[in-house]
């Protein structure tokens, strides 16, 4: 029987891009190796558009087209007073909706349709008190998470500057000068946002090869019942595996713990990161018990910047965390063709595999 470093080691050959043979024949090898641990393993299918990663270069379009509009109404003297504010309420009402639609995948837009599954393990005839979860799925993108999280900094600041222009305008025409500084400000934030898409391929041995390792690690020590593996796929698309699961098996997860593993480098700070109270009650439990793993650990609530497929899992009203470590480094790396496995040892990955494997 293989061991999960085996296992992984064949994971990392080949990027598992959602929707592509490669991330088929990568859940085959996970579901082969739970079976040989004795789980019996289901495939949940679901169709998913990859477009939706073209939200973030449509939040540059649309901030951009916005902009436009706003340099006239707002230094012209024979605009309305009321219009570069009603045309930016308006337009930046329809830009949020377009772009979430688009990122929870409410439409192709053109983009066309992908087949990609969960796997479901679970042994024995109990109930599951505890599903382990990591997802399967890489991505490349025209930036790195670091490089995402400094370009929603940048968009959230022109906005607010885009909108202090609007509201001023109500006391008449500005100058020039103000508005350029907005716009300016505004020209950065889209080319920032239009570097999101889909660039490359990545083989994500942090995102998520260290988190596939520990629930791989934790499947083989859990007891023989009472624990559940779940490997979600098309995370990186939105959840969507994982919102799949939410909305097929939500009654059963009431009550029931979900520990969710989502790159675990071995440096930076081990987070524990929870959605509500009960989240944060069992978070209370992980956090101490992973107390050894990392030099820092702590526990916090959900980054606006990074959704985890805990997230859905805990609206069905199971308690539900995430398991990461990472620091800054680590995110420069992430959805990159960076993040390989050089430089890391996967110490952390299957220290936390083994903590976790059991309910509390």
């Amino acid at each position: 029987m293989a061991r999960p470093r085996e296992v992984l080691a064949l994971l990392l050959d080949t990027p598992r891009e959602a929707g592509t043979p490669a991330a088929a024949h990568a859940r085959r090898l996970v579901a082969d190796h739970l079976r040989s641990l004795d789980y019996r393993v289901v495939e949940q299918p679901f169709a998913f558009f990859p477009s939706s990663l073209n939200a973030l270069p449509m939040v540059a379009a649309g901030l951009g087209w916005l902009t436009l509009i706003q340099i006239p109404l707002a230094t012209v003297p024979g605009a309305p007073r009321w219009g570069a504010l009603a045309a930016w309420v308006v337009g930046l009402a329809a830009l949020a909706l377009l772009v979430r639609g688009t990122a929870l995948g409410w439409s192709s837009l053109g983009g066309g349709v992908r087949q990609d599954a969960n796997l479901i393990a679970t042994r024995g005839d109990a109930p599951v008190r505890r599903w382990i979860v990591a997802h399967l799925d890489t991505k490349a993108q025209g930036q790195s998470m670091a490089g995402r999280v400094v370009g929603a900094v940048v968009v959230a600041l022109a906005v607010l500057a885009l909108t202090a222009v609007a509201v001023a305008r109500l006391w008449g025409p500005l100058d020039s000068d103000t508005v350029a500084w907005a716009a300016v400000l505004a020209l950065v934030a889209c080319g920032l946002a239009a570097r999101g898409g889909l660039r490359g391929t990545t083989v994500g041995a942090r995102d998520n090869g260290s988190g596939l390792l520990a629930a791989l690690v934790a499947a083989e020590a859990a007891p023989a019942a009472g624990v559940g593996v779940l490997i979600t796929g098309a995370e990186e698309f939105g959840l969507v595996g994982a919102r799949v699961f939410a909305r097929e098996y939500g009654p059963q997860l009431v009550g029931v713990e979900v520990v969710n593993l989502d790159t675990l480098d071995d440096q930076g700070t081990l987070y524990v990161v929870s959605h509500d109270a009960p989240g944060a009650r069992l978070a209370g439990g992980v956090a101490a018990a992973l107390g050894g793993v990392a030099p820092v650990v702590r526990e916090r609530g959900q980054p606006l910047w990074a959704y985890v497929d805990s997230h859905p899992l805990a609206r069905t009203g199971a308690a539900a965390l995430t398991v990461a470590r990472l620091d800054w480094g680590t995110l420069r790396l992430m959805h990159t063709p960076r993040d390989t496995p050089a430089g890391l040892e996967f110490r952390t990955a299957e220290a936390v595999g083994r903590l976790v494997a059991t309910p509390i």
